[in-house]
């Protein structure tokens, strides 16, 4: 069958939820019998998000391939199960990257480079690679920004024009807009939702269905009012109030019959009967009060939690499998170093420390990993947490404060992190670091092996320094077991702290495998480790098997 797209556009505000809608609606395709891939079209020149402040764009989710993407891809992995590639994520700046580069090259033949076409054919060709490189039937593009901003003008001209270019029969519009709530007089207003569809219709954009967001509840009368002024069908119109449960949005959607609605508009039947049960149990666990576990969460980025919305996701599915309720504490590094909020570390029942790139707040995090493997409380580091992890049991074990990681000084006397010898003279700072999916062979007998149950796993990575190698035999003298190893037993991947219930530090980053029915095995090792520690998991849950994410 010919190529299917639904595309997604937003209205009235930013951050509306487009990423979640889109990812919810390919899961209920998906339960229908299709193969389905999502698309999200950034409107900012960076070529990629990699080197941009995690305060202003949230976390750096990776992929299989080593792209470094936008964090709506996460929703889409973890909401759907899909696996998705580079392509998935397209931006401005390759967009314009590319185009540039052909006409250096000579390869417009002297002609004047505009907008229209070649911009809007570098996003339309870029868009057909979806299918191509996943085998999507249906595939689902989410375009970044708000209609009306001028930086999504090109990406909004290129999904107008691919109606033509693949028929109006292949294509479905979705406006997600919001409902602002007037406090003075009680009621939701529909007026800005008009004038966006009225900007969206003014590029050549008529919307199919209107995705009607709001925290209060929205009613049948309002449905008919927005169906009516934005010309679109009454059961076009879906209204979609804030859920506490995130993972309870598929559930509401379904129940709409929407999902129904856009596979007659697109010709299509569905395969197979939807199967909700797994996932109405998974919501259902999310209801039932639950014994909390304190975690401490230590980073340098807390006070925006989207940067670290994987390892967020992550300990969530963890601990709704083993039955609890986590409850981060989020706690900055920096504020460590001065002495403030150790209360909120001491009273946890385990310690994560996630990725983060620069010095600030480095010395706060060792301390906080001091205290873990001193107090013999469950720890879990990843990637710079593991490498920090190094660093203290280093300097304890040389009885230095000179060892560090040479990210941080260059001239130190232990470099027990160093970079990859690859990495020596390399200049960018974008999509040069060790990225994406690599093998990592486990040690029997260790932890992590145990957490996992298999000899081997593949894991993706986002990082440039590695465990300097001069220092394995001693750091094992003293107690460091190195779990993971790379198949050619050159790069360490897992380091454990033997004389420990739970230390464990991974070079890779195993919070982007981990799926709400499917838990990460480190996440759910680590939750098991801390719920111990506090007293809260019933000792039959304490036996239960982990999952291995399916490669």
């Amino acid at each position: 069958m010919a190529t299917k797209y639904i595309f997604l556009t937003g209205g009235v505000v930013s951050s509306v939820g487009k990423g979640v809608t889109a990812a919810a609606i390919g899961r209920l395709l998906k339960e229908r019998g299709f193969s389905v891939a999502v698309q999200k079209l950034d409107p900012y020149i960076n070529v990629d998000p990699g080197t941009m402040s995690p305060y202003q764009h949230g976390e750096v989710y990776g992929l299989d391939d080593g792209a470094e993407t936008d964090l709506d891809l996460g929703h889409y992995e973890r909401f759907i199960d899909v696996r998705l590639n580079r392509v998935c994520n397209i931006t401005t700046g390759q967009v314009y990257a590319e185009v540039i580069s052909k006409e250096r090259r000579g390869d417009y033949l002297g002609g004047t480079i505009q907008v229209i076409p070649h911009i809007t054919n570098e996003i339309k060709r870029r868009i057909a690679m979806v299918s191509k490189t996943t085998g999507a039937e249906i595939v689902l593009v989410e375009v970044g920004g708000t209609v009306g901003d001028i930086e999504s003008l090109p990406f909004l001209e290129a999904i107008r024009q691919l109606r033509s270019d693949v028929g109006r029969e292949n294509t479905f519009y979705i406006h997600v807009t919001w409902l602002p709530f007037i406090g003075a007089t009680e009621e939701l207003k529909t007026k800005p939702t008009q004038h966006s569809v009225r900007e969206l219709r003014s590029i050549g954009i008529s919307p199919d269905m209107i995705v009607a967001r709001s925290d209060t509840p929205v009613d049948e009368e309002l449905c008919k009012k927005i169906a009516l002024f934005c010309d679109v069908e009454f059961r076009a119109v879906l209204p979609m109030v804030t859920t506490k449960i995130l993972y309870e949005v598929p559930l509401l959607i379904e129940e709409s019959g929407v999902a129904d609605f856009i596979l007659q508009r697109l010709g299509l039947e569905a395969r197979q009967k939807p199967d909700w049960s797994e996932w109405r149990r998974l919501v259902e666990r999310v209801r039932q009060p639950k014994p909390k576990l304190s975690i401490a969460l230590v980073g340098k980025y807390v006070e925006l939690h989207d940067a670290y919305m994987s390892v967020r996701e992550a300990l969530k599915h963890a601990a709704l499998h083993l039955g609890v309720e986590v409850d981060i504490q989020w706690v900055h590094s920096a504020e460590l170093e001065k002495g403030k909020g150790w209360d909120l570390v001491k009273s946890a029942s385990g310690v994560i420390v996630p990725g983060g790139f620069g010095s600030r707040g480095i010395e706060g995090k060792i301390q906080a990993i001091h205290y873990a493997r001193t107090e013999k409380v469950p720890f879990l580091g990843l990637c710079l947490g593991m490498q920090l992890m190094v660093v203290e049991f280093g300097r304890y074990v040389l009885g230095s404060d000179d060892v560090n990681s040479t990210e941080f000084d260059r001239s130190t006397r232990y470099p027990v992190i160093d970079l990859m010898p690859e990495q020596h003279g390399i200049t960018d700072m974008g999509g040069t670091m060790r990225l994406g999916l690599y093998p990592c062979q486990l040690q029997p007998g260790t932890v992590s092996a145990a957490c996992y149950g298999v000899e081997q796993v593949q894991e993706r990575h986002r990082h440039r320094f590695e465990f300097n190698n001069a220092y394995r035999e001693s750091f094992q003298a003293h107690g460091m077991r190195f779990a993971g190893l790379s198949p050619d037993g050159r790069l360490v991947e897992i380091s454990e702290i033997a004389d420990h219930p739970f230390m464990v530090g991974t070079q890779f980053h195993p919070e982007f495998l981990s799926r709400p029915n499917r838990p990460h095995p480190l996440f759910s090792g680590f939750m098991r480790a801390a719920a111990e520690r506090a007293g809260v998991l019933e000792a039959e849950k304490s036996n239960g098997h982990n999952t291995v994410p399916e490669h």
